[in-house]
């Protein structure tokens, strides 16, 4: 119980950093920009991103909120890290940069099966 907890919290801890707050404060630098335009997307795509990513990562991280809301959230971050990856594999072509998107996807899978145990024990 006490390693499915401190999992839970490490990896939603990293989820939150990397998708609520680094979001929060870098989502319209130039440089978040420009490397959303590169792939393609448009300029308002940017403040869409940011949006459910800042929403998302709360959702998880806070344990008050609802487990639908959180199943959602999950959902939307892992739809967020597979996009990534196929977007940076469609402009850039198959190289490592490609699996940078789904690390953060495995850590977000480990955020979501240890609170789907520790659920199951509470």
């Amino acid at each position: 119980m006490k390693k499915t907890k401190i999992i839970f919290w490490i990896s939603t801890g990293i989820i939150f950093l990397w998708e609520g707050v680094m979001p929060a404060l870098t989502g319209h630098s130039e440089l978040a920009i420009d490397g959303i335009t590169r792939l393609g997307y448009p300029l308002y795509f940017v403040t869409i991103l940011v949006v459910f990513k800042v929403l998302g990562s709360i959702a998880i991280f806070l344990p008050m909120t609802p487990t639908r809301i959180k199943e959602w959230a999950y959902f939307g971050l892992l739809l967020d890290f597979v996009c990534a990856s196929i977007s940076i594999w469609a402009v850039d072509g198959f190289g490592g940069m490609v699996f940078f998107p789904l690390f953060f996807a495995l850590i977000l899978a480990a955020s979501y099966i240890s609170y789907h145990k520790l659920r199951a024990t509470a």
